[in-house]
C-alpha cells in the first residue's frame, strides 16, 4: 500500500506573531515542528510533509491536496489568532480530513464563559464568575477578594499575567483597564481565585471509537517565589526567561479514586458536548471545599514533545512517536481511512 500522505500544518515561521515572545514565530516554536516531523516520520507508513507557508496554502492545497492534515496550526491562519478557526474551515472547503476540533467547536469554546455555562447547566463544579464588557462604564468590580481577572476569548493563557490576581478594587480597576486596551478581546471575566491544586486531564479518541485516557496532571508551584501567584500565566507557555517557565513543574496527580473518576467523566460529557475531535485536554483547579471545578476546555492543547499531553503520555508509556499515533489513528478511524 502507498504512503498515506500526511501534511503537518503549524505556523508560519515567516511572518510576526504578535503573541509570540519578542513578536515573532520563535525558535522553540520552529524546534517543536521539526521534532513533531521527526516524530511523524518514524512511524512509518506516511509520506509526510510541512506545511508553514501561509502565504502559498491555498494555492498548495488545491494543487496537491494531501490525505490527511495534521492541524497544529495553533497561531491561526497568517499567525492571528482571531483567525484560528478559519485555518478547519479552509480544509473543509477543500474538503481535506483533518485532525482535531472543527470550526464550530473552536468558536464555542472560544468563549470560556459560554463554556461555563453548559458545564454548569450539567452540574459539572465551576468557579463562581462575571463576564464583563470591557467597554462598560463604570467596569464591575469584584465583590470578594483576591479574584482571578482573564480575557473571555484566547488560548495560551494570552492576557493572563501575576497582575492577573487582585486583592482590592485599585488593582481590579487597572487590571480590567489593561485588558480594554486589548480590541481583539473585548470581554472579561472575573472568578473566584481557586487556591487548591490544579490539575489537567488529556482524552485522545472519539465517543464513537473509545478514549484513551492519559494520566491526570498536577500543577506544581512549590518552587515559585512567594511573591507571584500561583497561577499558569502567559510566560509559563511562552517566555523561557519567565520565573514562571523556569519553576513550574508537573507531577502525576493524586486524587481519590472517586474524584479523579467525576473529573474523567465530566471531561467525556464536554467532549462530546462541545464537539471535539480526536484530542483534547481540560483543566480543573479546587477550591477550599477541595472539588475540582473545570477551568478551561482545550480544543488545541499544547501539542510538542515536551507539551502537557506529551508528557501524560509518556507517563502512560507512550513516546511522543506513539501519541501522535494515537491522534493519527483517532482520526482516520473517523474518517475511514
Amino acid at each position: 500500500m502507498r504512503p498515506l500522505h500526511l501534511c503537518l500544518l503549524s505556523g508560519d515561521p515567516r511572518l510576526p506573531y504578535e503573541y509570540g515572545v519578542d513578536g515573532r514565530f520563535g525558535e522553540g516554536d520552529v524546534e517543536a515542528v521539526r521534532q513533531a516531523r521527526i516524530a511523524l516520520e518514524a512511524l512509518g507508513g506516511y509520506r509526510v510533509e510541512v506545511l508553514d507557508d501561509h502565504d502559498r496554502l491555498f494555492e498548495r492545497l488545491r494543487s496537491n491536496p494531501p490525505d490527511l492534515v495534521l492541524n497544529f496550526c495553533d497561531t491561526g491562519y497568517r499567525n492571528q489568532l482571531r483567525h484560528e478557526s478559519n485555518v478547519p474551515a479552509l480544509l473543509e472547503l477543500f474538503d481535506i480530513p483533518y485532525t482535531g476540533a472543527n470550526p464550530a467547536c473552536m468558536s464555542i469554546c472560544g468563549d470560556k464563559a459560554l463554556v461555563r455555562l453548559l458545564a454548569a447547566n450539567h452540574g459539572i463544579p465551576v468557579p463562581n464568575e462575571t463576564f464583563v464588557d470591557l467597554s462598560a462604564d463604570p467596569l464591575p468590580l469584584p465583590e470578594l477578594y483576591p479574584a482571578l481577572i482573564k480575557p473571555n476569548a484566547g488560548c495560551g493563557s494570552v492576557g493572563v499575567t501575576p497582575d492577573s490576581v487582585v486583592t482590592d478594587a485599585r488593582q481590579a480597576q487597572a487590571c480590567l483597564e489593561e485588558l480594554a486596551l486589548d480590541p481583539d478581546r473585548p470581554q472579561a471575566l472575573i472568578q473566584d481565585f481557586l487556591t487548591g491544586p490544579e490539575y489537567t486531564l488529556g482524552l485522545v479518541g472519539n465517543p464513537a471509537t473509545g478514549f484513551t485516557v492519559l494520566p491526570l496532571l498536577e500543577i506544581d508551584y512549590s518552587a515559585l517565589p512567594p511573591e507571584l501567584p500561583p497561577i499558569l500565566s502567559y510566560g509559563s507557555k511562552a517566555d523561557p526567561d519567565s520565573a514562571y517557565w523556569q519553576a513550574l513543574r508537573f507531577k502525576p496527580a493524586e486524587l481519590a479514586p472517586e474524584v479523579q473518576a467525576a473529573v474523567v467523566e465530566h471531561s467525556v460529557f464536554l467532549f462530546e458536548r462541545l464537539g471535539f475531535r480526536d484530542y483534547a485536554r481540560f483543566d480543573y483547579r479546587c477550591g477550599a471545599d477541595g472539588v475540582p471545578r473545570l477551568l478551561d476546555a482545550n480544543f488545541n492543547p499544547t501539542w510538542s514533545a515536551d507539551g502537557k499531553m506529551a508528557i501524560m503520555a509518556g507517563w502512560a508509556g507512550y513516546d511522543y512517536a506513539d501519541l501522535l499515533a494515537l491522534l493519527l489513528n483517532a482520526a482516520r478511524q473517523r474518517y475511514g481511512l
